[in-house]
């Protein structure tokens, strides 16, 4: 794991340069253009390691993970860079039915996970496919809230669910 947040690290550029000053040209997707190989390289690199990261979140009620069941997918994990150079890390997940009661559990899973792999620069959100779920504009809102992910991970019963969830697997290589 330790590789993963040392190539996060090295792939985040520093923010101030040597006259500690900020950068002159800052990035963002509209300003990533095909004439820029590396950059896109670089994130689409950055987009498989995270999810090889959640790849292995369990599902709250299923054996299954999160993958095997095609609530996750490598196409719902989207890198860009915000304008100070910081990652944005834009993760889409589809519920199994419409009406899924664990939704907001899964994407705190998902959340929990990658902010305990993930180095400090970095921006995260995450969100229910449009479409996928009836109350989605709900549960984006619980999964993004700093002060209600902090209210619920206060409850000792939600941690130890969160924690089972995003544990590594045994069969680790």
């Amino acid at each position: 794991m330790q590789s993963i947040v040392n190539f996060f690290k090295n792939a985040v550029p520093a923010r101030m340069n040597e006259n500690n000053s900020p950068p002159e040209k800052a990035c963002n997707d509209e300003n990533t253009t095909a004439s820029d190989p590396e950059r896109e390289r670089e994130l689409k690199i950055l987009e498989e390691t995270i999810y090889d990261i959640i790849r292995d979140v369990r599902d709250p009620e299923k054996p299954e993970t999160l993958e095997e069941l095609n609530v996750i997918s490598e196409e719902g994990v989207h890198v860009s860079r915000l304008q100070d150079g910081q990652l944005l890390v834009k993760l889409t997940f589809v519920p199994t039915v419409p009406h899924c009661s664990l939704a907001s559990l899964i994407g705190l899973s998902l959340r929990t996970k990658l902010e305990k792999c993930l180095p400090e620069q970095h921006k995260l959100d995450i969100f229910i496919k449009e479409g996928t779920h009836s109350t989605a504009d709900e549960i984006n809102k619980q999964i993004n809230d700093k002060e209600r992910i902090a209210a619920a991970m206060e409850n000792p019963n939600l941690r130890e669910l969160i924690s089972k969830c995003t544990e590594e697997p045994d069969d680790t290589y």
